[in-house]
């Protein structure tokens, strides 16, 4: 059986907000248009379960309107939910403002997806050659020590990946030590890299991050429509993207990344599943919604018609 990509972050409903532009400090703006999706982990889960993973998620899930919008959203692709939905409390709410340029600003509520325990993640039981996602989100507030915790009682052949958010730079060094001596894989974008390793520049940050984790540890940093590094054993290789003109970049990144550990899951190299999660997305910024990832068969599409 292929290894299945597990997430332990939040899946949350983002209500999406259209708007001309950002309205000044206590002013206000009328949006063009408005829509409830789920969001979140839920992204990089669907991104995962549209190129053919197994993907579970192990985080909590509210009771309510918005856990509902989770469990329907994630139930439609063949996600797993593995913990029990939280009897007394419904998962919080990304407000997220795009603005015509497709820049995003968000603003988080904080519910249901922050009562997880290391009990309530061990129902996913991961196996040996798992994918196992963790969010730098997660080590802030409430969810921190219970994931922390989880992690450290992980078997060593269980595949640790980190997505560290804009967060992971700042959270206490001792936890930071932790999570990155269990981290095989780092996927981020070129400024979340550039802030824990101090430098610009994605092959410098590539280079410095890469020696901050396990020996074997990958890399990958992402560039945007320029595309992505992947460094791993001393040696890196960019992979360029296809610049798109965007109508909502909310989610690109999480797409990407989903691909990338599906198609690593089904057993591609992670340079050929870096190709794969460039294209994906790419397409994903010309269409609206966070659960917009495209599918493999869209994928190899895209691909062909691009001559990659």
């Amino acid at each position: 059986m292929a290894p299945r990509v597990i997430h332990t972050a939040q899946a949350l409903v983002d209500a999406v907000m259209e708007v001309p532009a950002l309205p000044r400090r206590g002013g206000n703006v009328m949006a063009t248009s408005y829509q409830r999706y789920a969001g979140g982990a839920v992204t990089i889960l669907l991104a995962a379960a549209r190129s053919g993973a197994h993907a579970v998620h192990a985080g909590a899930v509210g009771t309510g309107a918005n856990g509902d919008l989770v469990r329907e959203r994630l139930g439609a692709d063949g996600v797993e939910l593995s913990a029990p939905p939280v009897e007394d409390q419904d998962t919080g709410v990304c407000v997220v403002l795009v603005e015509p340029g497709a820049e995003r600003t968000f603003v988080t509520t904080q519910g249901a997806e922050r009562r997880i325990s290391a009990a309530s993640l061990a129902t996913s039981a991961p196996v040996a050659g798992d994918l196992v996602c963790v969010s730098g989100y997660s080590l802030v507030g409430a969810t921190r020590d219970p994931l922390v915790t989880w992690l450290g009682s992980l078997p060593d052949d269980v595949v640790v990946v980190l997505d560290p958010g804009a967060t992971f730079a700042e959270v206490p060094a001792g936890v930071r030590d932790a999570v990155l001596a269990r981290t095989r894989v780092w996927t981020g974008n070129a400024e979340e890299s550039a802030a824990l390793a101090g430098v610009d520049g994605i092959q410098e940050s590539a280079e410095i991050l890469e020696g901050l984790l396990p020996d074997g540890a990958v890399v990958i940093v992402r560039d945007g429509p320029r595309g992505c590094l992947v460094r791993e054993r001393g040696s890196a290789r960019f992979l360029p993207g296809h610049p798109r003109r965007p109508v909502d970049t909310n989610g690109a990144g999480d797409t990407h990344t989903g691909v990338l550990l599906a198609e690593h899951a089904v057993g591609a190299s992670w340079v050929e599943a870096a190709v794969r999660a460039n294209a994906a997305a790419a397409i994903k910024v010309t269409r609206r919604g966070p659960d917009s990832a495209p599918t493999r068969d869209e994928i190899d599409a895209f691909l062909a018609g691009s001559g990659s």
